[in-house]
């Protein structure tokens, strides 16, 4: 465990070395530089972490909600009456380095990440490539839930994600998202705490001010019978006087890595989906 913290650690003090302060202003506008504009308008492509940063000495205060399952329709409120939050912080320190810290009501869980600009698309370079490191306390964890004592690694989780995009067209962006996370306590016994997904998203522009968003999650060593699914999520990004405000439907109702990859639960087939969405307000310094 030790080693597992210490290279978490390794990871973020890297992503500090590497951040520049020269890198793509990511807005859509032309660049003698060739680089390619923004591959995505949002921080997010659902759920998933898109490569897109913001800007030096800006600090963004986003609050994200997921509500309950659609499924029970009326009686629920169309899952409105039961809504899962997540308040956020992001700084950015300069253009290529983001660090956040986030508070989840699932889990009672504390959360904090840096991401961080390795390389961007331009004339002799076809791809972005952002580094995310994420780290996260469960504090709702106790001793009558598992049935033993609740050690602090218990609590933790964290993630490891490389970020590649690519601009496709004026209106087509994709992205993988090649991912490692890890999770202190696994609701499924069988499960290995240490997990892999790859994640797969895109977003194609629809109008002038508005796109279509998709990502999609897929585990690569669930273990046989586990009663978690991956995470499926279609969104809808709206710009609004250059913000980005998002409205979307995913089977995952947690809003971090390891909660939506390890644990999601909805079906899309029964119509056991939530809804969610974004909002951003923007200061800067």
């Amino acid at each position: 465990m030790k080693h597992i913290i210490w290279l978490l650690l390794c990871l973020l003090s890297f992503s500090l070395s590497i951040a520049q302060d020269d890198l793509l202003d990511e807005i859509d506008k032309e660049d003698s530089t060739k680089l390619a504009d923004a591959a995505f308008k949002g921080l997010k492509i659902v759920n998933f972490e898109s490569t897109k940063l913001i800007n030096k000495r800006e600090f963004y205060f986003v609050i994200s909600h997921r509500f309950g399952s659609i499924k029970n329709g009326i009686d629920d409120f169309f899952g409105l009456d039961f809504a899962n939050t997540r308040i956020q912080f992001i700084y950015g320190f300069t253009d290529g380095f983001n660090l956040s810290i986030s508070r989840h009501s699932f889990n009672k869980t504390y959360e904090m990440n840096g991401k961080y600009r390795l390389a961007s698309q331009q004339e002799r370079f076809p791809i972005t490539i952002v580094g995310y490191s994420q780290a996260a306390v469960n504090t709702l964890l106790e001793e009558a839930l598992i049935l033993r004592p609740v050690d602090f690694s218990d609590r933790i989780s964290f993630t490891q994600q490389l970020l590649i995009s690519r601009k496709v067209s004026e209106r087509l962006s994709v992205e993988l998202m090649p991912t490692y996370f890890y999770e202190g306590y696994v609701d499924y016994e069988p499960q290995d705490n240490n997990q892999y997904a790859l994640g797969i998203g895109g977003r194609y522009k629809v109008g002038k001010r508005w796109s279509i968003n998709v990502d999609y999650g897929w585990h690569l060593n669930r273990a046989d019978g586990s009663p978690f699914v991956n995470p499926l999520s279609i969104g809808v990004d709206i710009e609004t006087g250059g913000h980005v405000f998002q409205l979307h439907f995913t089977n995952a109702q947690p809003t971090f890595e390891s909660g939506f990859l390890g644990n999601a639960v909805g079906d899309w087939s029964k119509g056991d989906i939530y809804f969610g969405f974004n909002l951003s307000r923007v200061f800067n310094f």
